[in-house]
């Protein structure tokens, strides 16, 4: 498995917007239906890494224990399915529902998201404010797969219970690490 740091971001950056499939509904959904009232939480992730396998049931804890709080969740993969079949919006669908995903899991064909999100691994994690300015980008936690760390989302919840507290989010950030963004062969 490569292993693919994110990409460090400036804060404050605004979310580019976007309008895509859910691979579950079939629906076209954009920023702002899944826009929260407190912040946004935007993850890059896959069906086939890894990295993804091993904090699936965390990232559902986490959307479920802070969609009630005023915050949206959002998933988005962009791998090139074409080179990378079990990534197919089909198996997407199949995923979402294997580990009951309760936020829209999108799938990003042209790959032009993720190039505007400079995701470059997946998980790759952002967190933006209720005005979407960009407060958090990097890692789920320290948990890696076969490190024996346990998988708490303590750095994402440690963001987001700052918003909520009205107390900035702390300025120093780990980079998320995961497979790197399987980005189709240009032309």
């Amino acid at each position: 498995m490569a292993r693919t740091y994110s990409i460090d971001i400036d804060l404050g950056t605004k979310a580019p917007e976007f309008e895509l499939r859910d691979t579950v509904t079939n629906n076209l959904v954009n920023l702002y239906n899944v826009r929260g009232e407190k912040g946004t939480v935007v993850m890059f992730i896959c069906n086939h890494c890894p990295f993804v396998k091993h904090v699936n049931e965390e990232i559902v804890r986490l959307a479920n224990d802070y969609r009630v709080l005023g915050f949206g969740f959002v998933a988005i993969s962009s791998n090139d399915v074409e080179n990378y079949p079990d990534d197919h919006p089909k198996l997407m669908h199949e995923n979402a529902r294997k580990h009951n995903f309760t936020f829209p899991y999108l799938y990003d064909e042209t790959q032009e998201v993720a190039k505007a999100y400079q995701a470059a691994c997946t998980p790759d994690f952002y967190v933006f404010d209720a005005d979407l300015k960009l407060v958090y980008h990097g890692q789920l936690d320290d948990s890696r797969p076969q490190n024996g760390i346990p998988v708490t989302g303590r750095s994402i919840r440690e963001a987001l219970d700052a918003i909520l507290n009205n107390r900035k989010v702390a300025e120093i950030q780990k980079p998320s690490l995961g497979c790197g963004i399987k980005w189709k062969p240009e032309n």
